[in-house]
């Protein structure tokens, strides 16, 4: 395009910005009238409501649960007909199982438990929040009795308590004898079932096969397969889709583990240190550094740490690394320490349990630390401030220049030795003392010792 006839310069570029605005303020009503291809692709092209299979295996803990809750959620937005829990699993954490409880009451979509396996103890609680509980033959649901983490039952009549209460409200809310379900969790319970002629005496903890969960109505149904509890719910004809965990929730349900988030706490508290305190070696600061790493991103990806959380830990090693160089009195050590346990307790889900594991951790890398330090002291870091090396004239190092030549000669003193002056050798004035003798200014004396710079002498008797 050229400038127009009688059109200046700036005037043409004027022109061109006005039409650019111009272009740029119609382009949403120009787009405004185009159809949604997705949704017209999606209107024109309907996808039948499919069965989504959810996985609970291993463990029941707070990864598990941010897993199930993106599970749940797609599979609302998949007008799905169905969820089917596949569960194997020998329980865990109570809390998680609540929440995982609560995720399946207010789901929009159908629920079927199929049991594979185990449902027990946490397990079991899952599987009866279900609308409906199939199981494999074989498999078993209940022993719900709350143990520590030895494996130990725990016998504080609160926990029990709580906990019989949220079984037995799960299993009212379903239409299932709720005394069954409190007999799974309180051994003084006891239970009776005469649909298959069994008595639990108080003492014993109930745990129910398949053939007597489907008798007494812990069961809808016994299905060998998977395409049998489809076949079950009227989804034969419907698209079956299964959940997988991504990397990253794997990652986060493996770190959030107790003993994994300790371990990783362990290497990273060691590793820095190591590298702070013996540094040239680089391996102990990438160890400790990826400890750290991955303890924060996999309670980032599960949703308990925040980039404010990250922070704080960050500027509580900053802090610690600064102490060492800079005099503070303590004080940014101090604000370190507080920072790093803040900002890993606060990432955690369960606080206590955070605090412990960073506890044992930080016992268990000083052990390690002051080993390390013992076994590479000449390496640490507190050897570069201190002078180590000796110069000693075995290897020809001379602190000033030796004056032997003067041994056993004679002059006189110049001034008077008391014990130190000066005496002449010749035409040479030189600086002398004496063993410890008063020499008055004018007599003989005789070198008889030459160290280094310091020439000692004597009067010469006449």
């Amino acid at each position: 395009m050229r400038v127009g006839a009688g059109e200046s310069k700036s005037q043409f570029w004027q022109r061109m910005v006005t039409l650019m605005l111009a272009l740029t303020l119609m382009m949403p009503v120009l787009f405004m009238g185009l159809p949604d291809f997705k949704t017209a692709h999606a209107e024109t092209k309907p996808l039948a409501a499919p069965v989504v299979v959810i996985p609970v295996h291993h463990t029941v803990e707070n990864g598990l649960y941010n897993f199930l809750e993106r599970a749940f959620r797609e599979a609302e937005e998949m007008n799905a007909l169905h969820i089917v829990l596949d569960i194997n699993t020998f329980g865990g954490r109570i809390d998680s199982a609540q929440e995982i409880g609560q995720l399946i009451k207010n789901s929009p979509v159908p629920t079927i438990a199929y049991i594979r396996g185990k449902a027990i103890s946490a397990g079991s609680y899952i599987a009866l929040n279900a609308e409906q509980i199939a199981m494999e033959p074989g498999s078993s649901i209940g022993a719900a009795a709350i143990v520590d983490i030895t494996g130990n039952e725990i016998e504080d009549t609160k926990a029990i308590s709580t906990w019989s209460g949220l079984m037995k409200g799960a299993a009212e809310m379903r239409g299932r004898n709720s005394q069954i379900a409190e007999a799974m969790v309180d051994k003084n319970v006891g239970v009776t079932m005469p649909e298959i002629g069994r008595t639990v005496p108080k003492g014993e903890i109930v745990t129910l096969t398949s053939q007597e969960a489907l008798k007494v109505g812990y069961a809808e149904t016994i299905a060998a397969s998977l395409d049998e509890v489809v076949k079950f719910i009227g989804g034969e004809n419907h698209p079956l889709i299964t959940m997988e965990l991504t990397v990253a929730e794997r990652i986060a349900r493996f770190v959030t583990e107790p003993w994994v988030a300790t371990l990783l706490l362990l290497i990273g508290i060691a590793g820095v240190a190591v590298e702070i305190f013996v540094p040239g070696f680089g391996l102990p600061g990438i160890l400790g550094v990826l400890g750290f790493g991955l303890y924060f991103f996999g309670h980032y990806i599960a949703g308990f740490a925040g980039a404010e959380d990250i922070a704080l830990f960050v500027a509580g090693i900053i802090l610690l690394f600064l102490e060492i160089f800079v005099s503070s009195f303590g004080i940014l050590g101090i604000l370190g320490a507080l920072c790093l346990f803040s900002g890993v307790v606060l990432s955690a889900y369960n606080k206590q349990m955070a605090a412990w594991s960073l506890g044992i951790a930080f016992v268990l890398a000083v052990v390690i630390v002051v080993i390390v330090i013992r076994i590479f002291r000449h390496r640490g870091v507190w050897n570069r401030f201190i002078l180590s090396e000796k110069l000693t004239a075995e290897e020809g190092y001379v602190s000033a220049s030796s004056r032997k030549e003067l041994l056993g000669q004679t002059g006189h003193a110049l001034t008077p030795l008391r014990p130190a002056g000066t005496a002449v050798f010749g035409e040479e004035r030189v600086d002398v003392v004496t063993s410890g003798d008063f020499i008055p200014a004018g007599r003989t004396v005789k070198v008889v010792q030459v160290d280094g710079s310091r020439i000692v002498v004597k009067e010469m008797k006449e």
